[in-house]
């Protein structure tokens, strides 16, 4: 579409960048074409780190464009082209011998003190070409973006967070952005990122991004069981009260759930949270098929694999194994066996069926008892402050943005001085003409 091709554009005449695409709006087909132009460039590999099986979908879409890609789990004999592998693989490789490297998901970086976080900043340095790709960014989770920025090498997150940001009150573990250098700390982001939701947010027509409907269904079962040492059962405050809340739900929420999938005939996406949920789940659903994180990568795969092209009629296991990344738009049956306090996978494991191609309405179904509501309300709550918060983001950038993805269209540049003192150099860019100093 038009407007991935402007982003590209920008982001390769930047040569280190941050496309902050929301789901489903083409951030594959953008980094694929990204590391095409970096390979032509330099003549040398460019490695694009991804999620668990992502990589194999990274290939297969990469193909689709016309641009070979291919997988490795190690560093290969002879290196060249565009070569994708899995995060996990990363310590298998040296990346100093690359030209370019791409981060799919790079939401990774939002552990500020993970070990796969500082492994790939002390890497990267040595990389002449970055891109990070992402869905729109937490708002108001300052400390992803200030990892983003160290990545892309425009500045490490101290010094952003003392150029910009003063500690929020006595909690020295937040940070609010200073009052005047707001303005001027998302004029400093737009030079190297560019946050969008929908195509319109750059100035380019939505309607190919028209998605269908979401239903959200709630499944509230109630407890006929009163909280231990009460008459009634009351509302699940603490998190130890949620935890002891859904062990004691458990066999009712999966009961209830397979229920439902077992009387369809259409394919299932079913998201849990702990381990005796997964078990139960695929114990309990016909063809089900569990991926859990202690098993092997070859089954991870396997079963991915197998739900995106049909073979596996359902497929159960957490948000932060499968939860990112994959393109599961056959699938518009969607169900949570409960949930926990993360928006961020909530809204992505419903977004791998709720994107760009879905020609269906999407069906979400929600499983909890109600003394688990107040996770529930809890989800809804940070929903809300996401999409405020988000819609500020952009509003603060629009012309930021616009201003620097369109002045990097220019497919050349020329300019001329002019002869009477006094006017200063004018320098040519397209239609747009920019008067600097004498």
């Amino acid at each position: 579409f038009d407007f991935q091709k402007v982003l590209v554009r920008w982001a390769i005449g930047r040569g280190r960048a941050a496309i902050f695409a929301d789901t489903g709006l083409g951030k594959t087909a953008m980094q694929c074409e990204w590391a095409q132009q970096v390979v032509l460039h330099t003549g040398g590999p460019v490695l694009i780190l991804a999620p668990l099986s992502v990589a194999h979908q990274t290939i297969r879409e990469a193909a689709s464009f016309g641009i070979h890609a291919e997988y490795h789990r190690a560093m290969p004999y002879n290196l060249s082209g565009i070569i994708v592998t899995n995060y996990e693989m990363m310590d298998r490789f040296d990346l100093s011998k690359f030209s370019g490297l791409v981060l799919d998901e790079s939401s990774i970086l939002k552990s500020h003190d993970g070990r796969t976080r500082t492994a790939i900043l002390e890497a990267s340095r040595r990389v002449p070409y970055r891109l990070s790709c992402t869905a729109t960014p937490s708002p108001n989770d300052f400390m992803e973006l200030g990892n983003q920025a160290e990545f892309i090498g425009v500045m490490s997150r101290e010094e952003m967070l003392a150029m910009f940001f003063i500690h929020d009150g006595g909690d020295t573990a937040k940070w609010r952005l200073k009052g005047h250098g707001e303005e001027k700390f998302w004029e400093w982001l737009s030079t190297w990122a560019v946050v969008i939701r929908k195509p319109s947010d750059i100035g380019f027509d939505d309607s190919a991004y028209d998605l269908p409907p979401l239903h959200i269904h709630e499944h509230v079962l109630e407890m006929d069981r009163p909280t231990p040492g009460q008459l009634f059962a009351l509302p699940a405050i603490s998190l130890n009260e949620q935890r002891a809340a859904k062990r004691e739900s458990m066999d009712d929420r999966v009961k209830a759930l397979s229920a439902i999938v077992n009387q369809s005939h259409e394919p299932w996406l079913v998201w849990c949270h702990m381990n005796a949920e997964s078990d139960a789940l695929g114990k309990s659903i016909d063809g089900a098929v569990t991926v859990s994180g202690s098993d092997s990568i070859e089954h991870k795969e396997s079963a991915m694999d197998g739900f995106t092209d049909g073979h596996v009629p359902v497929l159960v296991s957490k948000p932060s194994i499968c939860g990112y990344g994959m393109n599961w738009q056959h699938c518009h049956n969607v169900a949570f066996v409960g949930l926990d306090h993360s928006f961020e996978s909530f809204y992505q494991a419903i977004r791998r069926c709720w994107r760009f191609g879905q020609t269906q309405p999407v069906h979400v179904h929600i499983f909890l008892s109600d003394v688990e509501r107040p996770i529930l309300d809890n989800i809804k709550r940070k929903e809300d402050q996401h999409n405020e918060m988000s819609v500020r983001m952009v509003e603060h950038m629009r012309e930021f943005m616009k201003r620097r993805v369109f002045g990097m269209q220019a497919e050349k540049s020329e300019y001329t001085r002019d002869v009477a003192e006094g006017e200063g150099w004018k320098i040519h860019l397209g239609d747009c003409v920019e008067v600097v100093g004498e």
